[in-house]
């Protein structure tokens, strides 16, 4: 929920419902304890404070711009009555106290001359009288010359506390307690001019004889005087719950919400927001603030307000050895002291136990510190939690820190590294597993050269009694295998590999011959002179592949190579090669077909050599 620039809040314990001046969008906004927006009303023209009745059926909006009093039904925010204000300056702000709605107003002359207004609710407009009184009291006769902030208290019923910083000369600050509960206001006590107190809040303290000024500083009044007893830190506003809890937002630049208790001027509570101003719910089980967001503000709410929040530091060693004790060490500070001798929860959370294990608890000292020893069962990360419950002073509180304890190196072997196979073997690996805790579970992962085909998971297991598991790898491509151990509590995680090759499969077929027959041991393909042999080379295809053509001629007593090129292979893996006839009888030549890694296109394949093709050109 988010509303424009407000003036005021008020918080309606009866009904759980806190109440917003939108003074952007003329409206009054109902949240609940949630801070849900649940309810609205519109036509507030200028809407200022707010205020509740002393019996809590009427809310009250003051609306500077129509110069009027808006009686608002706290349940359905429907308008009750209206009543106008004869006035040049607001009403700006309004309190119920002394059975009537108190408001201040002011009147243009040289500076704004301010005054004290009042509502009857129990006059009916419709009898001839008229419920507004105005000049109440005239505070510009006390130093107040703009219209004052104004405060009540249930428990000191009948009485007005007032404070107004001058709009024109900040030298002029005013505090005062006016009594309302007889038929005129009686002047109380008052502070006017000096220094003292930046007054832009006034709170009338829960009890009597005393009011917060400016946010910051704590008056008892007497003998028509204020005597200063005691001060917060600086502060823009503030609230005062009926049980005397101080809520404060800070000063220009340090909007942060800080929660004093009575008469202690260290702060029980802080909580780092932007806000502009905050209210307690009646029974204090609640602090509400309006948070600056872009757009406007939203309301935060603060649930146990009065508890302090401890802090907990752990300080265990960045590494230790297993089932070796070590020793955990920490602080807890809290702006209110823990109760003595009090205790905290330790957990140990490790590969055994990944739900948590719970330790002895823990004594804090007097000094807040604490220490204890453990001896952890298992290695890897281990992580001790310290916890405080809560009491009826404290919040919950948790902190951590992790430590590496050692883990055993196990023993782990992959069998077949540097093998070649022929193409489409099917190659068994086994990996051994050494000495380990509880795991024996072993993987074994197969990685096919080439990015088309993934790694891929081929046996998942408990080795056999040898510590054995084995798996057939089928060798069309070079493969890199794994054996792939998780470890355990005791043994840490080993992955192993190996590379294995695999050749392709090649054949060559000769055609055009016209007839087959041995020269010596050695088998020719016999072709007329001027007869072009056709050679077919059928290889293991993959995408862009080629096989190198190799051709000889015997001549001299010995083979000489005439020519290598390379062919590219159809998709159906072959490659046909038609030679020239040499033209001339008694010609020997020979040719084979090669795969060669990294040269024939790709690198999925070990080099492989496919048999010589022996050729001879007679007459």
């Amino acid at each position: 929920m988010t509303v424009g620039s407000s003036w005021g809040m008020v918080v309606d314990g009866a009904r759980h419902r806190v109440f917003i001046g939108d003074d952007t969008r003329d409206k009054v906004v109902a949240a609940d304890y949630n801070g849900n927006l649940v309810d609205s009303v519109s036509g507030i023209d200028g809407v200022a404070d707010l205020a509740l009745s002393e019996d809590g059926s009427t809310l009250y909006a003051a609306a500077r711009a129509s110069h009027e009093i808006v009686a608002l039904d706290p349940a359905t925010l429907d308008v009750k009555a209206r009543y106008p204000v004869a006035a040049g300056v607001g009403p700006l702000y309004v309190e119920a106290a002394g059975g009537k709605v108190w408001f201040t107003y002011g009147e243009w002359g040289g500076e704004t001359e301010a005054n004290l207004g009042s509502i009857d609710p129990a006059v009916d407009p419709a009898s001839g009288t008229d419920p507004v009184s105005l000049g109440q009291f005239p505070l510009h006769d006390h130093g107040v010359s703009s219209p004052a902030i104004l405060d009540a208290d249930p428990s000191t019923p009948g009485l007005l506390a007032v404070g107004q910083r001058d709009f024109y000369d900040s030298a002029k600050q005013v505090l005062a307690v006016v009594d309302v509960s007889g038929p005129t206001p009686r002047l109380v006590a008052s502070q006017s001019g000096g220094p003292t107190v930046y007054v832009n809040d006034v709170d009338l303290l829960p009890g009597g004889t005393a009011v917060l000024g400016g946010a910051t500083k704590r008056y008892a009044y007497a003998d028509g005087a204020f005597t200063e007893t005691a001060s917060y830190p600086y502060g823009q506003r503030a609230d005062v719950a009926p049980n005397g809890l101080v809520a404060q937002v800070g000063p220009v630049g340090d909007y942060r919400v800080s929660v004093y208790r009575p008469g202690e001027s260290k702060a029980v509570r802080t909580y780092a927001l932007d806000a502009s101003h905050v209210a307690w719910a009646p029974d204090a089980s609640r602090l509400f603030a309006l948070v600056s967001v872009p757009g406007g503000d939203t309301l935060k709410v603060l649930t146990n307000p009065a508890l302090s929040v401890p802090a907990i530091t752990v300080n265990a060693p960045s590494t230790a050895t297993r089932a070796k004790p070590l020793t955990v060490s920490g602080k807890v500070t809290a702006t209110v002291k823990l109760p003595a001798r009090a205790q905290l929860k330790v957990t140990r959370t490790d590969m055994e136990h990944p739900d948590g294990k719970t330790l002895p608890a823990v004594t804090v000292k007097a000094d807040g510190t604490y220490s204890f020893s453990d001896t952890p069962t298992s290695g890897g990360t281990v992580t001790y939690q310290v916890s405080y419950a809560g009491d009826a002073e404290h919040t919950t509180a948790s902190a951590y820190d992790k430590v590496s304890v050692s883990l055993a190196t196990p023993s782990l072997s992959l069998n077949n590294n540097g093998k070649v196979y022929a193409y489409g073997a099917d190659a068994p690996f086994t990996a051994h597993l050494g000495s380990t805790y509880k795991n024996r579970t072993v993987e074994i992962w197969a990685d096919p050269f080439g990015s088309d085909r993934p790694k891929k998971r081929i046996k998942s297991g408990t080795v056999n009694s040898h510590g054995n598991i084995s798996a057939v790898v089928d060798m069309t491509r070079d493969t890199t295998v794994y054996a792939v151990f998780k470890g355990d509590s005791h043994y840490k995680p080993r992955t192993v590999k190996v590379t294995a090759y695999a050749k392709v499969r090649v054949s060559t077929a000769v055609s055009r011959h016209y007839k087959t027959g041995k020269i010596g041991s050695t088998t020719y393909y016999w072709f007329h002179k001027r007869t072009n042999p056709l050679l077919t080379t059928t290889m293991t295809y993959y995408p862009g592949r080629q096989q190198r053509f190799d051709l000889q001629a015997y001549y001299q007593g010995s083979w000489h190579s005439l020519d290598s090129q390379y062919f590219t292979l159809g998709t159906n893996g072959k490659s046909v090669v038609e030679l020239g006839a040499p033209g001339e009888a008694g010609v020997k030549a020979r040719m084979r077909s090669v795969y060669v890694n990294g040269s024939s296109g790709d690198s999925v394949n070990s080099t492989t050599y496919g048999s010589w093709k022996y050729l001879y050109f007679s007459n």
